[in-house]
């Protein structure tokens, strides 16, 4: 074959029949997967962090190990060792230092010999890079639990932070919900400093390059401003002086805050916060506090750890959270995008399991922000009553209104009014919205000691305003009667970097906050007419790949980015890509034909697309995730859009996504 023939297969899109059968078979695929109740949830796969974690909490409570998961974990975490010998953040990513500790340490645990070759290999990949001292904050805490580092190599965090009133530089409500959740049971941790039982006696002083007594605090983050850092370094040598003559009167009472934080928010079987990091730490805390594994609290707590594990024949893992919400909103746009009669059905049994999900009792910790603010969210997992966010209650609302639509039925009216209040009343002062809070941008915390991770805020996004701004422009409301929504155009407009694109805060990256506005901006009523849409369309078409797809991975979010940079070709985020190209009015385009025709290509004999590499964002450049429903349900999306499109007299989508 010749290369002009070879270039024409890639761009040649389906025939109308051939199109029709790989929508019917994509869509038979999903509907396969829906849950005897009505709604879908996917596997949620993070880094080799999450697993080494519950492997080591199981170790550090002192537990009877299970040894059959513990064999099935250990298969996983060598499967997703990286040629470097370490271990990554996403698939085929940069050796990692704090991935890499843990699950050495991990594996060691379960009973891999030190001499075997993944072990030599991963050892001398950590040693090659500084030792295990280079490791992160979070690692750090881990390794003095385990009496492995002293806790002098950590950032002083005092339990007293409980007690500061809310004016004060430094307080709970000023942190994202993920880091309040995290820091409240590990402050008490960090303030009475036990020390993991460890039956089986195992330590890694082999990866450090001095004695792991000697190591001292952690250097200054690449995010973080020396000025500051200078500041907030002498603070914390001043706590460290400090803490041990703090009060005994205050400290109990800062435990007992702390405490009952936790209890108020332990949220069931679905644990705090409802991720995994902050049930482990409220697991670890009751039990420094003496509460025995039968106390109500702490036995629900470490159930709700233990509903994470996915186990499969050959290899089990921990998801860092499940998402049954976002899963089963998304996939409802997707199938009735297919105007299937089966597949709209199925969608409306999703949003009728999704209906009474919405949290329209709980004061969560929003309201610190917006006290008059009535509850109506929806929560990203099963449950999650104190932290709804957003994001999923925009695309539950859209989905709700798209199939009401449909059927010409109100029964979401209500549902419908109480997610458009709760997301009006979350739009912060700059015309964007955060994911879980509003005006969570107190920046200069992020340049504290234990912060790292750069993680600590939720300020707002590109990606999560142009999702709020699609609910309202779909709900019938106007830029120019509707200041909300022109807030957030100037927002989206200050937002948009020069070459066009958008940052994408939740998912990887400038391809999918591109997708997000795109979206829009069309519901919003702006074409290619206007320079913000035909800069990012023309971005889009420029950095399409060869192959007719899109990619872009997890080194978009390097702080020195200068602009894109080729990545492999994704199902998923060629599906944004359409789908943000076709929201511009460009579904004539030759690229949207090459795309098309690279899902057509790319679609497996189960109707389905393989996407092993990580397209979502936990953390820029701390925490990635694999979304396995994105490689579903995203294809089929765009693809079904396309066939809309070019059946019908409109060259635009008439919906918010």
């Amino acid at each position: 074959m010749n290369d002009m023939s070879g270039l024409a297969e890639l761009a040649a899109t389906p025939a109308a029949a051939e199109l029709e059968e790989r929508i019917a078979s994509a869509t038979r695929a999903i509907l396969d997967r829906q849950q005897p109740d009505g709604h879908w949830v996917f596997e949620l796969e993070a880094d080799a962090t999450i697993p080494a974690e519950y492997v080591l909490l199981v170790h550090y409570l002192g537990e009877r190990a299970d040894e059959e998961l513990e064999r099935k974990i250990g298969v996983y975490l060598r499967r997703i060792q990286g040629a470097h010998g370490g271990w990554p953040l996403f698939h085929a990513g940069a050796f990692d230092m704090s991935a890499s500790v843990k699950a050495y340490f991990a594996l060691k645990m379960i009973g891999d010999s030190v001499d075997a070759p993944h072990m030599q290999r991963a050892r001398e990949a950590i040693l090659s890079r500084g030792g295990a001292a280079e490791s992160n904050v979070f690692t750090r805490v881990l390794l003095a639990l385990y009496g492995i580092l002293p806790w002098s190599a950590v950032p002083t965090m005092p339990v007293e932070i409980m007690l500061l009133p809310k004016w004060f530089p430094f307080h709970i409500d000023k942190i994202s919900y993920w880091a309040r959740t995290v820091i409240v049971p590990l402050l008490v941790l960090y303030a009475l400093q036990p020390k993991a039982r460890n039956k089986r006696g195992i330590g890694i002083d082999e990866l450090f390059v001095q004695p792991p007594s000697t190591v001292g605090p952690k250097s200054k983050a690449p995010h973080q401003k020396w000025f500051w850092y200078s500041f907030f370094r002498g603070v914390d040598i001043l706590l460290k002086i400090a803490e041990p003559r703090f009060p005994k009167g205050s400290r109990k009472r800062a435990i007992d805050k702390a405490v009952e934080f936790t209890r108020a928010r332990l949220n069931g079987e679905d644990g705090l916060g409802a991720i995994f990091p902050a049930m482990a730490n409220s697991v670890m805390m009751f039990d420094v506090l003496g509460y025995p594994e039968s106390h109500p609290d702490r036995a629900i707590a470490r159930r709700s750890l233990d509903k994470l594990l996915v186990v499969k024949q050959d290899e089990a893992y921990c998801q860092p959270c499940v998402s049954p919400v976002w899963d089963t909103a998304l996939t409802a746009h997707a199938l009735l995008e297919t105007n299937d009669p089966k597949a709209v059905a199925q969608a409306q049994r999703g949003l009728d399991w999704l209906k009474p999900l919405q949290v329209l009792d709980v004061k969560g910790d929003w309201i610190a922000q917006r006290p008059d603010v009535r509850p109506g969210g929806w929560a990203f997992q099963y449950r999650n009553d104190y932290y709804p966010d957003l994001d999923d209650t925009a695309v539950v609302v859209m989905a709700m209104d798209r199939a009401q639509k449909l059927d010409g039925s109100h029964r979401f009216d209500e549902a419908i009014a109480r997610g458009d209040e709760w997301v009006r009343g979350l739009q912060s002062r700059n015309g964007g919205w955060g994911a879980f809070d509003a005006d969570n941008n107190y920046d200069y915390l992020n340049h504290i000691p234990f912060s790292d991770h750069g993680a600590l805020l939720d300020p707002p996004t590109a990606d999560v305003s142009a999702r709020c701004l699609s609910m309202l422009a779909q709900l019938g409301e106007k830029p120019a009667t509707n200041p909300d929504m022109a807030r957030a155009i100037d927002y989206l407009r200050r937002d948009q970097l020069k070459d066009g694109s958008w940052y994408g805060r939740w998912g990887m990256n400038y391809i999918y906050g591109t997708w997000s506005v795109l979206c829009a901006l069309n519901a919003a009523g702006f074409d290619r007419s206007e320079p913000m849409v035909a800069r990012a369309a023309d971005w889009l078409i420029a950095i399409q790949n060869e192959d007719g797809g899109w990619g872009e991975d997890g080194t978009s979010y390097k702080l020195d980015y200068k602009g894109y940079e080729k990545a492999p070709s994704t199902s998923s985020q060629t599906a944004w890509a359409l789908l943000a190209l076709m929201a511009a009015g460009e579904v004539d385009h030759p690229a949207v034909a090459r795309g098309i025709a690279y899902l057509s290509r790319t679609q497996g004999k189960d109707g389905l697309w393989p996407e092993e590499l990580y397209t979502a964002t936990g953390f820029p450049r701390v925490f990635y995730l694999r979304y396995h429903g994105y490689s579903k349900f995203f294809p089929l999306w765009a693809m079904a859009r396309f066939r809309n499109l070019k059946a019908s007299n409109s060259r635009r989508p008439a919906f918010g996504m």
